[in-house]
């Protein structure tokens, strides 16, 4: 496991982290401040230790609540952060920026609003394909002798990316979306980082909560839910996916557990360095899915979860085009 994760072990913390941008973005409307802080605080209080958000979330909203609600704890988190991607104020949309002098720029002002002289782990959140990966992960690379990050990470890469830019700097993460229904990391990405001793930081670890069996109609979800502008989301698409859930949803029953913490223990049946951020704006689920962390699975359930929601099955590509076209991890055919 990469050095940067090590504390963790060290202080017998989960490794089951927080995915802290439900609270600001993507899923409907922010958390009102003095939820999502109590929410946070009890996140902490119920023994996350492992929280993760970026400059995007919230057009710099969610560092903020993260580095207000977790100031005076600093020492016992693991504290991780993105550059690279950021909502351009004058143009009111999503700017994907690698340079150099934008990633100083913009870890210097996360410093800022979380409160912290230190990130123990900040990713590029995009590749830029107008800058060579070498320059960024160089530029990632010089705020680690700085001392301003303790790790350099990427988001959303191929394992050909990875292969450059570990050429450049030590890959500490490579975060990406993983999960029983988006597998994509098993293309080639998971053997590029275990080659490279990088762990895969999964995102999304719950579908997007479908595999939480959250989402019975994606019509109900607010106009600015991210999800309903997702093909897998179509009215088309998802009522073929939810006939994909039954035998997920018997096999969790036989157990005794929720769905939630099924699909966890089934990404952390996938190694040690395979390690789940799932999300959520409820301190309940958040318990519910930390609970996963002592599931052990064995190889006769996890054989049975492999055959189900495998992407010959699953309808629908997970972005639409247009999100694709920002995306540089390996799709399947």
């Amino acid at each position: 496991m990469p050095s940067v994760f090590s504390r963790l072990k060290e202080v017998a913390s989960p490794t089951i982290g927080l995915g802290c941008m439900n609270l600001s973005h993507g899923y409907g409307s922010p958390v009102p401040e003095s939820e999502a802080l109590r929410a946070l605080d009890e996140a902490f209080d119920i023994g996350y230790r492992h929280f993760d958000t970026a400059t995007l979330y919230g057009a710099t909203a969610n560092e903020r609540l993260v580095g207000k609600a977790l100031e005076g704890k600093r020492d016992q988190i693991l504290l991780a952060s993105k550059c690279g991607m950021a909502i351009d104020p004058q143009l009111g949309k999503r700017v994907i920026d690698g340079r150099p002098k934008t990633i100083r720029q913009q870890c210097e002002a996360s410093l800022k609003r979380l409160r912290t002289d230190h990130l123990d782990l900040y990713y590029l959140h995009r590749l830029d394909r107008q800058v060579p990966i070498e320059e960024s992960v160089g530029a990632l690379g010089r705020l680690v002798e700085e001392g301003k990050i303790r790790g350099v990470g990427l988001s959303e890469v191929s394992a050909t990316t990875l292969h450059r830019a570990r050429a450049e700097y030590p890959i500490a993460a490579v975060q990406s979306e993983y999960s029983m229904w988006t597998r994509n990391p098993e293309i080639a990405l998971i053997a590029a980082c275990r080659e490279a001793n990088t762990a895969l930081v999964a995102f999304s670890p719950l579908g997007r909560g479908f595999l939480a069996g959250a989402v019975k109609d994606p019509a109900s979800l607010e106009e600015s839910d991210m999800r309903r502008n997702m093909p897998r989301f179509s009215a088309e698409n998802y009522p073929r996916n939810l006939s994909l859930l039954g035998d997920f949803m018997t096999v969790a029953s036989e157990l005794g557990v929720t769905p939630s913490q099924l699909a966890l223990a089934w990404l952390k049946a996938q190694g040690d360095d395979v390690i789940p951020i799932p999300g959520s704006r409820s301190v309940e689920h958040m318990r519910e899915n930390l609970a996963a962390e002592t599931l052990r699975l064995d190889a006769a359930t996890v054989t049975r979860l492999n055959a189900m929601m495998t992407p010959e099955q699953v309808a629908g590509a997970r972005y639409s085009e247009a999100q694709q076209a920002d995306i540089d991890t390996e799709e399947f055919a």
